[in-house]
């Protein structure tokens, strides 16, 4: 088995160590001995992402994304909507996760335009939402806890094609109204949760990586790793959120 990754804009679209999901995802496959490549596809670059079993996008601040604009319109846009359609799974976070949206409006009411993959919308507020914390996986997305570091100012809505990533635990997620965090749509994963998000929740991140695995070669098992020291962390930090929020 293997599995071909594609980390699209990295120059850009890193924030608060984004970058440290692909390592958490390379050496979980690699401990597997489960063959794995990284290629980084930037602005300009125009590969065929066709050849790609998981993408990951990382976040950046707005006038990040809207640097991108002009490149995602010379065909990479199409290109990656075809790529979600087709059921090619992506891990997208805060900003990135927002451009699989119809548009980002800003506080000011300027309008931009984004890829429309999934049905969903941002519109920027006049606070940020920011803090540690922590949601309830939905089912489809394997149910487990997510613990993580979010801070944005854009409200994200979600129409009525698509679920939820999970439920809030405490902390904003999507909008600060509705409960909601992130999005689940095909096999797109699109959450808030900077921090990175998957090395202090592995149960997340075998699940995504089975999901691609299983889009590639129609099913998989992943062999159980020694989360002891992770899983303990996991569940004291998410102890902790919770116990913060009845206070």
């Amino acid at each position: 088995m293997e599995l071909r990754i594609c980390h699209l804009y990295p120059e850009v679209l890193n924030l608060y160590g984004d970058r440290g999901n692909i390592l958490c995802m390379t050496r979980r496959l690699e401990v597997r001995g489960i063959s794995c490549s990284v290629e980084s596809v930037g602005i300009g670059d125009n590969p065929d992402l066709t050849q790609y079993d998981l993408f990951f996008i990382g976040g950046g601040q707005d006038f990040e994304q809207e640097v991108l604009l002009d490149d995602l319109r010379g065909g990479k846009g199409d290109s990656i909507r075809s790529a979600v359609r087709d059921g090619r799974t992506f891990l997208c976070i805060c900003g990135g996760y927002q451009m699989m949206g119809h548009y980002y409006q800003t506080h000011d009411g300027v309008r931009c335009e984004f890829l429309g993959a999934a049905d969903l919308y941002t519109v920027g507020g006049d606070r940020r939402m920011i803090g540690n914390y922590a949601y309830a996986l939905g089912e489809e997305s394997g149910g487990s806890t997510v613990v993580g570091f979010e801070n944005h100012s854009g409200r994200t809505y979600l129409g009525e094609g698509v679920k939820p990533l999970g439920k809030v635990l405490k902390g904003f997620g999507n909008n600060g109204e509705d409960g909601t965090e992130g999005v689940r749509f095909n096999n797109l994963f699109g959450t808030y949760s900077h921090g990175p998000v998957l090395p202090k929740n592995p149960q997340f991140a075998d699940h995504i990586l089975k999901t691609a695995l299983t889009q590639r070669y129609g099913s998989a098992v992943l062999e159980p790793l020694d989360d002891t020291m992770e899983m303990l962390s996991h569940y004291r930090v998410l102890e902790h959120y919770l116990r913060l929020s009845r206070s």
